[in-house]
């Protein structure tokens, strides 16, 4: 039982995201670079209102001026048009094409970006007088460092916001969501505490449970540090992303490990075979083998997804494979699960047992499906928007799930009836040969 929990973990901790830089940029205006993509790609970002800013800001004047240095704004649908064109617009028609075009022949420029109807994604590229020249003679000709800052205007219309438009309003729910997980530890912790110390049938199932939790909370935290740090400086702290989608992707883990645990009856010590076995499977090395597999392919699955997008948010639109893959690995448990507890609840007689099984369902099928579901819904909204969607809905959902599981095994009134009509058919029981007795 332990094997499969070492196993999750070091997963996650032998392939570990690395963070992305925020809307702050710094790096070098590159001569060579833009000649060979044609415009040296520098970032981008959704502007929005009225007053959106773009600040630049270099130190090597002299060679800005020698080399004609210019940044150049694309609207995203503008740009995407000019890429799938079938004209061949050659390089200085692509370029001319920019719907803003700055001149970089100060230390500092400022750059508003106005009149925006609604959000809208901009590409900002490099180039210069070599770029569109098929000669490489000016091959080493020297880079210009440079910072540029992306703002929004803020509530009171002045450019001070540096999140963009898919990523506002983030910050306020994780704060919100770490100031609930405090109240709720003031209140619950000590009396969870208490409930694990003491052991008994649901021992095992509690502290699995409550780790997860402690992975979501922490990182809620996480993401709530490193956005407070990005509202000041468009950079925030890459680390702490870094580590809030680790402790993410482990609580993912954690919680496959424990409904896995669950339905195949890992979380008991063996009692005498019933009859009816519900929610119970042997531990063989059939079932331990699919187990395993299933825990390794999320695990896979879960930390490539970070990779191939790689802004700080735990959760995706799954525009790549690893993301549809994920979505398909999901259904497909929680079809299984149901189908598995779709046949217990329609044989079972005894109400108790059927409330028991359906609860103990609408968990696990919530935390199976609110991804799927949600990024279908997702599709509804805005380009901007669906990210939020898909975070925001994931955690209150998982949130849920959690809550339900918690209230489930813990609860005397509904467990504890079930458990004395029939221990053997419980997933948690005690395996002494006679029943199981509450230890609360």
């Amino acid at each position: 039982m332990g094997g499969l929990r070492l196993l999750a973990v070091a997963l996650t901790c032998c392939w570990w995201p690395q963070g992305s830089q925020g809307k702050t940029l710094r790096g070098s205006f590159s001569s060579a670079a833009a000649r060979d993509t044609r415009g040296q790609s520098i970032g981008h970002f959704e502007f929005h209102g009225d007053h959106a800013l773009l600040c630049v800001r270099i130190n090597n004047i002299a060679v800005a001026i020698g080399k004609e240095a210019k940044l150049y704004l694309f609207q995203a649908q503008e740009w995407l048009k000019l890429q799938e064109s079938s004209h061949g617009y050659s390089c200085s028609e692509k370029l001319s094409r920019a719907q803003l075009t700055m001149t970089m022949n100060q230390t500092e420029h400022n750059l508003t970006v106005s009149q925006i109807p609604s959000p809208q994604t901009w590409h900002v590229f490099y180039a210069d007088k070599y770029t569109c020249r098929d000669d490489k003679e000016n091959s080493q000709v020297e880079d210009i460092p440079f910072e540029i800052v992306l703002l929004n205007p803020d509530a009171e219309g002045n450019p001070f916001d540096h999140f963009s438009a898919r990523e506002s309003g983030l910050h306020e729910f994780f704060f919100l969501l770490v100031l609930v997980y405090f109240v709720i530890a003031c209140i619950y912790a000590q009396s969870l505490w208490q409930a694990i110390k003491k052991g008994g049938p649901m021992h095992m199932i509690l502290k699995v449970l409550t780790t997860a939790l402690l992975l979501q909370a922490g990182s809620a935290l996480a993401n709530y540090i490193h956005f407070s740090r990005y509202s000041k400086d468009g950079i925030g702290v890459p680390f702490m992303g870094s580590l809030a989608e680790f402790f993410d992707i482990a609580s993912q883990i954690h919680m496959l490990y424990l409904l896995l645990s669950l339905c195949m009856g890992w979380t008991i010590v063996r009692m005498k075979k019933s009859q009816s076995r519900p929610l119970q499977w042997d531990s063989t090395p059939a079932s331990t083998g699919i187990a395993v597999f299933i825990v390794i392919t999320q695990s896979i699955l879960l930390l490539w997804e970070q990779f191939e997008d790689t802004s700080h948010h735990s959760y995706h639109s799954h525009h790549n494979l690893a993301g549809i893959l994920l979505i398909i690995l999901r259904i497909c448990l929680a079809l299984s699960l149901g189908c598995g507890l779709y046949q217990i609840i329609t044989v079972e007689r005894s109400t108790l047992k059927r409330e028991f099984y359906i609860t103990f369902a609408k968990g696990c099928i919530l935390w199976f499906l609110c991804h799927p579901v949600l990024t279908c819904i997702s599709i509804l909204f805005s380009d901007y928007q669906r990210d939020k969607v898909i975070t925001i809905g994931v955690i209150l959902c998982q949130s849920v799930s959690m809550v339900i599981l918690y209230r489930l095994f813990l609860s005397h009134s509904l467990y504890w009836e079930v458990s004395s009509l029939s221990s053997v058919t419980l997933p948690l029981t005690i395996s002494s040969g006679h029943k199981s007795r509450p230890h609360f």
